[in-house]
């Protein structure tokens, strides 16, 4: 089970809860597509319980491509820092 809320406030700031997975990726893909281009994306990550290592990888290139990564739990953290080695 997974929700994906969005606020803005100067930025626009997608909230995750629950599971990422490949689904949730397409669908965040989906969601930051359709966002003007030039804004700042934040990807809130203070509900998230439980990724798979496609949506570590996605979060890495999140990150990569400039797109913060806030409230981000310590353990995905460290999967994602892995990631690069």
């Amino acid at each position: 089970m997974h929700k994906i809320t969005r606020a803005e406030n100067g930025e626009v700031v997608f909230t995750v809860s629950g599971r990422m997975d490949a689904e949730n990726v397409a669908e965040l893909k989906t969601l930051f597509g359709l966002e003007a281009d030039g804004r700042r994306i934040v990807l809130d990550l203070k509900d998230l319980t439980l990724v798979d290592q496609g949506a570590v990888s996605f979060l890495k290139h999140c990150e990569t491509d400039g797109i913060q990564l806030k409230n981000c739990p310590a353990y995905i953290r460290e999967w994602i820092t892995g990631e690069g080695r």
